[in-house]
């Protein structure tokens, strides 16, 4: 068996697709592997072919949720055999770097957003405070780190002088077996996955849904934005037109992804986290053979103008993106699929996994040479 790597997240590990892909390629590529997550009241069953451990917390979410889930995490860490601590986020970042100076362990920190820039958090001193902290304590003592993009790749090693390694958050290559749902008869479908959260868009495509005819907007995911968004559609009286599906596993969501017409990726300019950002339903439309109406943000535009995947817009007025996605409907899906059917090919986890290979070499002959 190979060196033994215990990978910690504070995310939902049934929907967190770049934590289990982690896993999973680690443990194809001969490590021994341990996720650790935690299990909220609404969360889903899990199964996995790799091990994991999902702890109950007292408390889900606000302060008391990190405070009480970093304490279990560093004990849990602390106690339990490891060769290798990877942490997801700067948010379970502490007990593994206690952790790992406490019982001299190689540290990796997979980062997936700038978290003291995130919408959520850049409005409340206290927390963007604490984070800020966090990072400035520690990102300059990091010797292993990887995240999602090269911007934010760039932003932290201005900050800190660091260099991490950048490992796209990509969707497995498509699977021509699977077929796509039925989600609406005879309608065209635009489809958004992710958490409904502020910063989203949402509210910008749901304005737009009065002007536009013989379609219906799939929202998948679940979040805060939620109870308002339903208000907005209830108000607009396009009840008939929104579909909420809730979350969904992420070998089911394909089904659902392959179904649309059209991928929206609709970030709001709330902060540098999302400007730098380059989400993983990105790749989820490439490898599902559908168009992007996505934010022109340097990360997003990069992929979309490269290899030509979708349209980008920068204003967000109702009958303005009415206009854009009549157009992209009556052009049609069918029209990008010959392209994306190659971008795929290039643009998949099976590739850019290989990334962490290199990252686990380089640790594991560092650590052979210092000892010898």
């Amino acid at each position: 068996m190979g060196k033994r790597i215990i990978i910690s997240t504070s995310s939902d590990l049934c929907i967190d697709q770049r934590v289990q892909k982690v896993t999973l390629s680690l443990q194809n590529l001969g490590f021994e592997v341990l996720l650790v997550g935690f299990k909220r009241n609404r969360s889903r069953s899990f199964r996995a072919t790799f091990p994991y451990k999902r702890k109950k917390l007292l408390f889900e979410k606000g302060f008391l949720f990190h405070a009480e889930m970093n304490i279990r995490l560093f004990i849990f860490l602390l106690f339990t055999r490891a060769d290798i601590l990877l942490s997801n986020n700067t948010d379970t970042l502490l007990p593994n770097y206690l952790a790992s100076r406490l019982r001299h362990k190689k540290l990796i920190l997979d980062v997936h957003e700038i978290l003291p820039e995130m919408p959520e958090v850049v409005y409340r001193i206290f927390v963007k405070k604490w984070w800020t902290i966090i990072e400035n304590l520690i990102f300059p003592r990091l010797k292993h780190s990887i995240t999602v993009s090269d911007s934010i790749a760039n932003y932290y090693n201005n900050k800190y002088g660091i260099k991490m390694m950048v490992i796209r958050n990509m969707a497995y290559l498509n699977n021509t077996d699977i077929k796509p749902l039925v989600l609406a008869k005879d309608k065209k479908i635009i489809l958004y996955q992710g958490a409904l959260k502020v910063g989203k868009g949402l509210e910008w495509v749901i304005n737009s849904m009065p002007l536009l005819d013989d379609c219906v907007l799939v929202i998948i995911g679940s979040g805060m934005l939620r109870g308002r968004l339903k208000r907005r559609i209830s108000k607009l009286r396009i009840k008939d037109k929104v579909q909420f599906v809730g979350k969904i596993l992420p070998e089911e969501l394909i089904r659902y992804t392959k179904a649309a017409d059209i991928g929206l990726c609709l970030l709001e300019q709330r902060g540098i986290s999302y400007y730098y950002s380059l989400p993983n339903r990105v790749f989820d439309y490439i490898q599902a053979g559908i168009p992007i109406l996505a934010t022109n943000f340097p990360e997003i535009s990069n992929i979309v103008k490269t290899y030509s995947t979708g349209v980008l817009i920068d204003h967000y007025e109702p009958a303005y993106l009415a206009e854009v996605i009549t157009k992209m409907l009556e052009t049609g899906k069918e029209a990008y699929q010959g392209n994306l059917s190659e971008v795929c090919k290039e643009l998949c986890w099976e590739n850019e996994q290989e990334k962490l290979l290199i990252l686990l070499s380089e640790i594991i002959e560092k650590k052979k040479t210092k000892s010898n």
